[in-house]
């Protein structure tokens, strides 16, 4: 039960937030590997893409995408906080004193990620003809083709994210802020989770969107980056520190609503069945 909570919340979020993953990518990929000052630039800011992509592409290619989002959020989020919801159940992420341990929240938080988002991989790739195309292109190793660069990626986001999260609430109910079991002390934590979480994934999310994107050869080896690190010091190099920034304003505004809806949906599914199956 915990996996299909987990997944239904991410799908909700998933709804409201697939826009800004649209414009995110297109921010990220905008001057790829070139100097400052050297490429035009389609997109002054997140609210200019908004209206250009709009206004170019009409309004629906800002849910461009959403079937396989849906999908690949349901799979990889299920899994993701379905299994660190099932470590805090079974009392893994206190110490024990009954008290949060951060070590151990940050470590399942980032385990989690990386198994979710390994399964899910294929799915980010692409949906039904596209993942029949990659596997006759490059074999059954294709639909995973950069899924180990984007590891890293995940394990520092989740690991913040979900780590961040459970503290900041533990915290919360600790100072008693707000009245006991309230929705708002979810809210309250998964918004300053959203905040850290962007601060932590921006450079890797960079870097992993590029190695997605690039242009390979037959034995689908890509041509421009060997790996993340590889694509992280090219970006830093090139484009100089703000480059791994690239889009981090599209990034808040995705991945910063995207961890406040998740997490405040999957908490309250969480707290409805615990409650009413009591």
């Amino acid at each position: 039960m915990d996996f299909l909570m987990s997944g239904l919340a991410a799908c909700g979020a998933c709804v409201f937030t697939n826009p800004l993953e649209v414009v995110k990518t297109r921010m990220q990929l905008q001057g790829e590997l070139q100097a400052p000052g050297t490429y035009q630039r389609h997109y002054r800011n997140v609210f200019h893409a908004f209206f250009t992509i709009g206004k170019v592409d009409g309004l629906a290619a800002l849910q461009k995408g959403l079937a396989p989002a849906l999908l690949y959020q349901f799979l990889m989020n299920g899994i993701r906080l379905g299994t660190y919801g099932l470590a805090d159940s079974s009392g893994y992420l206190h110490t024990a004193e009954g008290t949060l341990s951060p070590v151990r929240s940050a470590a399942a938080g980032g385990l989690a990620g990386v198994v979710g988002a390994y399964l899910g991989s294929p799915i980010y790739m692409g949906m039904f003809q596209a993942l029949t195309e990659i596997g006759q292109k490059h074999g059954l190793v294709g639909l995973w083709r950069g899924a180990l660069g984007s590891l890293p990626r995940v394990f520092v986001g989740s690991s913040t994210q979900l780590c961040t999260f459970s503290s900041t609430k533990d915290l919360l109910s600790q100072w008693e802020i707000f009245p006991p079991q309230s929705w708002k002390v979810a809210l309250a934590a998964a918004m300053v989770s959203g905040i850290a979480v962007v601060l932590a994934m921006t450079p890797f999310d960079v870097a992993s969107t590029r190695l997605y994107n690039q242009p390979t050869d037959v034995q689908g080896k890509g041509l421009m980056y060997r790996g993340i690190l590889d694509a992280l010091l090219q970006t830093a190099r090139t484009e100089g520190i703000f480059g791994m920034y690239k889009g981090i304003g599209a990034s808040y505004f995705r991945l910063g609503p995207h961890t406040i809806l998740s997490l405040f949906f999957w908490d309250q599914l969480r707290f409805l069945y615990h409650t009413y199956t009591k």
